[in-house]
């Protein structure tokens, strides 16, 4: 390697959710990483997410992704990553939570969810309606976590869901900065504030940091 270069290495992006690699591969664009996803690799059953935290469970799906990747691959050495995320309501007592992708049901339609929400709220009106995004991450190398992060945005959830653009909960997040919900944001907008571009971001400037010499 020829000084000032950097180091150019595999990395699996462990997520079966088409919006969400669609955003990881947006901020990673140009890191010194070949991204490969689980549409690369045999395929496989999603483990069960027994975490209480939200890095248990992205430590959790890193650790078994790693694991399989090894075995079908033959690369112990293939770092792996995985997030998990979901949003988190205060009057709610936290739910969805950890819950988020499985909230009611896990083929639950999110209107669906969106009206559950909307109910319990209702009968707690004299709570304030905060919440926030969280995304954490880990990345695992044969057996041993190497990195983890978290990235948080804080919002309320809106009056009624709002906005065609995003994915999941977006319609009901309201951010207060943009005066929007991140559904009506564009995808550059959502980023730079969102939950998952600043867990991403960090392993970006992890990934540089330790790749260069």
């Amino acid at each position: 390697m020829t000084p000032g270069s950097t180091r150019v290495e595999e990395l699996l992006i462990a997520t079966t959710n088409r919006d969400k690699l669609r955003e990881i591969q947006h901020v990673l664009a140009g890191a010194p990483v070949d991204l490969l996803t689980l549409r690369d690799l045999p395929p496989v059953e999603e483990p069960e997410e027994t975490g209480t935290t939200f890095a248990e469970n992205a430590r959790l799906k890193a650790l078994y992704y790693a694991s399989f990747a090894a075995r079908a691959v033959r690369d112990r050495s293939l770092l792996t990553v995985a997030e998990d995320s979901g949003l988190v309501i205060d009057a709610l007592d936290g739910d969805p939570g950890v819950r988020s992708a499985r909230f009611l049901r896990p083929d639950a339609p999110y209107g669906e969810r969106f009206d559950a929400i909307y109910r319990r709220l209702a009968s707690q009106t004299d709570r304030l309606r905060s919440a926030r995004f969280i995304c954490a991450l880990a990345a695992v190398r044969g057996t041993e976590v190497v990195f983890e992060t978290t990235g948080t945005v804080e919002g309320t959830i809106a009056p009624e869901p709002r906005g065609a653009n995003g994915f999941g909960y977006d319609p009901i997040f309201l951010y207060p900065p943009y005066g929007r919900t991140l559904a009506e944001v564009n995808d550059e907008e959502k980023l730079r504030v969102a939950h998952r571009g600043h867990a991403f971001r960090s392993l970006r400037r992890w990934l540089e940091s330790r790749g260069s010499s």
